[in-house]
């Protein structure tokens, strides 16, 4: 099959490997597509993965093209998408069906071959279906979704009407956004890149704010009759959106913390003080909630959400790409020379529906 291999930092070639063969358990999955995430940049130019050569690629779904011993409720042909997070099964975390918490977990991607490739293998209690009439191109962005879904949920129940202030208009951003909206909240979206605020209102958000214009802060204010939004969540990462998000949080509201940090964070405690003399809750949120017992998790409301149209993934890819390409196209993303939103790699003997990468 072809990959793209990491073998040291910096160090991608697209190569050719032996086609995986599935185990019992486990199953082969047909790359249909296959996202690049925001962390897979720094995985491959600065900070590497947990050992070389690796495959990386977290965001992933295709059909089933093989299956191993002992697999049920799957058939070959079958389109999937994937929970890259491999739990150990024996952590108190994992008794607890908290598999995204899980002490001693594997990972697809990272700390083993993932999808930037045309085969990769994953156990089958790790597929999820994929309903009909969603694209693999679609369901390759349930990761992203279910991550936004969760931290939507990690701010608690929406009111209708709620105000939901969002930093950072990425494609994590504006999917925590179409969550946000579908839960019933007034949302809000700040960001400095133009074109990531032109996507969102083609999205059917209108209050949006370009921060390099303004205090982002002030402008919140003004959409809430001087109270701040009820929720905060920062999708951005950077220290001035989180310190923002800080800032803009309404008197008992909620602020959760979704980007991964760039760098280092310094409160004033003038600003320790006001979070808590307004007596705001602070939520973490990483990953989502699986569980392939489970009649709902993150997962499947995300496929279901694309399914019935409430959330909009697709729309929100710019770079359709051949994975003999895809080097060049996650330089382009290091590099920032074009704009781009998410971009997707694909085999290249899978037919595009979208403009590829040049």
């Amino acid at each position: 099959m072809n990959a793209l291999v990491l073998h040291g930092i910096g160090d991608l070639r697209y190569e050719q490997q032996a086609t995986p063969e599935p185990q019992a358990g486990e199953a082969r999955v047909r790359i249909g597509y296959c996202g690049v995430c925001g962390s897979d940049i720094p995985r491959c130019f600065v900070k590497g993965t947990y050992h070389f050569p690796t495959i990386p690629g977290h965001e992933f779904a295709g059909t089933i093209d093989a299956l191993g011993a002992d697999t049920e409720h799957f058939s070959v042909g079958d389109p999937v998408a994937v929970f890259p997070l491999l739990w150990c099964g024996k952590c108190k975390a994992c008794q607890r069906k908290a598999y995204a918490q899980c002490s001693d977990y594997d990972y697809l991607g990272s700390r083993c071959d993932g999808g930037f490739a045309d085969y990769v293998i994953a156990p089958v209690r790790n597929l999820i279906a994929v309903p009909q009439g969603v694209s693999l191109r679609a369901a390759a962005m349930a990761e992203p979704a279910a991550v936004a879904r969760h931290a939507v949920q990690r701010a608690g129940e929406l009111t209708p009407g709620a105000s939901v202030a969002i930093f950072g208009a990425g494609p994590i951003g504006l999917m925590v956004a179409q969550w946000a909206r579908a839960a019933g909240g007034d949302v809000m979206l700040c960001d400095i890149v133009p074109e990531k605020l032109e996507q969102a209102r083609s999205l059917g958000f209108n209050k949006v704010f370009n921060s390099l214009t303004g205090s982002p802060v002030e402008w919140i204010e003004s959409q809430t009759a001087g109270e701040g939004a009820a929720v905060c969540i920062e999708a951005a990462g950077v220290p001035a959106t989180m310190i923002q998000a800080c800032k803009a949080v309404a008197r008992a509201g909620c602020l959760v913390l979704m980007g991964n940090p760039s760098a280092d964070v310094t409160l004033p405690a003038s600003l320790i003080s006001q979070l808590m003399r307004r007596e705001v809750s602070l939520q973490g949120t990483w990953n989502s909630f699986y569980d392939p017992e489970a009649p709902s998790d993150d997962w499947r409301e995300s496929l279901a959400a694309m399914a019935d149209g409430r959330l909009q993934a697709d729309r929100l890819v710019t770079h359709d790409v051949p994975l003999s390409q895809g080097i060049g196209a996650l330089e382009m993303m290091r590099d920032q020379s074009a704009f781009f939103s998410k971009v997707m790699l694909r085999p290249d003997e899978t037919a595009s529906t979208q403009a590829t990468f040049q």
